[in-house]
Formats: C-alpha cells, structure tokens, sequence
C-alpha cells in the first residue's frame, strides 16, 4: 500500500510524466499535461494538484504518483530493474497512460514485454468503462491528427482483472491537449481530446474503489 492509498482526501493527488532512457523524446508536449490538469481541476470532482511532476522509470519516487504519464516519438529503453520498478508500481495500484506521439508504437510494444512478458496489449471495446465516464466516447478515441490514415485505437494491459496500462494509438491525444496556438487545432478539438484525457484520469482514480 502505497501513498496515494493512505492519502487523506484533503490532499491532493499528483500526476507525473515518465522520463525514461533510449533517446526518445520523453518530454515532449510540455503544455499538454498542465492542460489537462488544469482542465480536470474545473470539470471533475477529483481534488488534483495544480503542477504537474517528472520521475523517472527506476525511482522509488514513481509509487508517489497514482497516475504517471508516458508520451513521446522515438526510442524507449528499460532496463531489467526499471522494468521490475514498472512492474511492481502497477501491480501496488499505479496506472500509467503512453500516448503515441508518432513513432513510440514499435518501441513501446517491445518494452512493455519486459514489463509483463505474460501479458498482450489487448484492445477496449467502445463500451468499456473508460470511454464512458463523465464524458461519453460511444465510438472511442477522438482523433486529433492525421498520420498514417487508420483509424485511433485504445490498448490496455489488464493484470488479473485491474487495467493498469492504457494505451492511446493513432489518435495523438497529448497534442489535443497543448495550448491552442502550438498545432491550431479547432477548439472542438482540443475540447474532446481534452475530455477523453480527464476520462482516463478519472477511471484510473475510481476504478479500485
């Protein structure tokens, strides 16, 4: 039992994005995650502190997070004891959301397999919880922005009934979130992207309870 499972509900819960090692651009999309707090502290009844934080992979630190975020275009790297950090702070009830960037899909898979070596990315039905909390996704992910011409998929990792890893492909939700004038996106948008994003937040703190 960690922090966040003693957290006396006064206190604010913390969001964290991942910064990981091989190359990839762990810190793109810096006014994403602001964003989307600051849009979940108006919208959802979810007391969420205002900044977000960064941890790494490896860190003890990454059981003081209940949600950690994961995005990025290139290459990612686990090594055998971060990948056992990883592990462990999933199963003790953390959650992580990767959202692809454009380029992270190849990598990812791979690490992950280190992560749970018994477990598939399996993807979620439209119906699942997920995509039906304050906001309705009846037809699932929003898709922001247009690369390879398929349509945006979401993948979980389930262990032992409890979805620990979700995870957004095609659909570029982290660039939604960003200030307005960094992709001119339509506010429409932005909006839903924005909404899919407090979805996740909100499931991952609700569903152990």
């Amino acid at each position: 039992m960690y922090s966040w499972a003693l957290a006396q509900p006064e206190q604010p819960l913390k969001i964290a994005k991942l910064k990981y090692n091989g190359g990839g651009d762990w810190y793109a999309n810096k006014t994403s995650l602001p964003n989307l707090i600051s849009f979940c502290r108006k919208n959802l009844n979810i007391n969420l502190a205002p900044e977000e934080e960064i941890v790494e992979v490896g860190s003890p630190e990454l059981f003081s997070y209940p949600f950690v975020h994961m995005t990025g275009h290139g290459n990612v790297v686990f090594s055998e004891a971060e990948a056992k950090n990883l592990r462990n702070y999933l199963i003790a009830g953390g959650f992580l959301h990767i959202d692809d960037n454009y380029g992270l899909d190849k990598f990812i898979r791979i690490e992950l397999k280190k992560v749970f070596p018994e477990l598939e990315l399996v993807e979620l039905p439209y119906n699942h919880p997920i995509y039906h909390q304050k906001y309705k996704f009846p037809n699932g992910l929003p898709k922001v922005h247009e690369h390879d011409g398929k349509s945006p998929q979401g993948f979980g990792l389930i262990y032992q009934g409890r979805l620990v890893c979700f995870y957004t492909y095609e659909c570029d939700l982290g660039n939604g979130w960003e200030d307005q004038v960094i992709y001119n996106d339509p506010e429409e948008v932005r909006q839903e992207a924005l909404k899919m994003g407090a979805n996740i937040i909100a499931f991952a703190f609700t569903q152990n309870q």
